[in-house]
């Protein structure tokens, strides 16, 4: 398993991911346009999201295995300044989940994120009762430190989230 930072030549691949996994993926996401799900939508994205990393607020990266990508994982919003902070979102296919690779993604890229970009934290939510998710996080290192009611609008609804996160010097210690 590597990660790698994404590029508009992956669009194919990951739309043809994204319509495999859909029904997987649906309560765990927001509730996504039709042209989401689409080469042409998901090269507009990473465009976007590559036009976010040239200015240092977001590092897009895929997660590949065997040489195909099963997932992606991301910094977004890269805070510098006395913050030092972003957050972390991932997701890895249905045929590829329990084998570790989403715990070694998120080893990864906060790696990166301490390493490469100098970064002090690194925050994630997951929701309450997405339990795969916090043990991904828990292996490597996040600390739960509280609950955001109504966080994020996923599957349509405003949902609760458990707030983690992983500090330089914990990852360190």
């Amino acid at each position: 398993m590597i990660t790698r930072l994404t590029n508009e030549d992956d669009a194919a691949e990951i739309a043809a991911l994204l319509r495999a996994n859909r029904a997987f993926l649906t309560p765990w996401e927001p509730v996504r346009p039709e042209e989401f799900f689409t080469d042409q939508g998901q090269r507009r994205l990473i465009t976007e999201t590559l036009r976010q990393y040239e200015g240092g607020a977001t590092l897009p990266h895929v997660i590949v295995d065997d040489g195909r990508i099963v997932g992606r994982i991301m910094l977004t919003g890269i805070a510098r300044g006395p913050f030092q902070s972003c957050h972390l979102g991932y997701w890895v296919a249905e045929a590829a989940n329990g084998r570790g690779l989403a715990s070694a993604a998120v080893g990864r890229i906060a790696g990166l994120a301490f390493g490469e970009l100098g970064l002090h934290r690194v925050e994630a939510g997951t929701l309450v009762h997405n339990a795969a998710s916090q043990r991904v996080l828990e292996r490597n290192g996040f600390r739960r430190y509280g609950l955001a009611p109504r966080y994020l609008r996923i599957a349509g609804e405003w949902q609760d989230h458990v707030l983690f996160q992983l500090l330089a010097d914990d990852r360190r210690a």
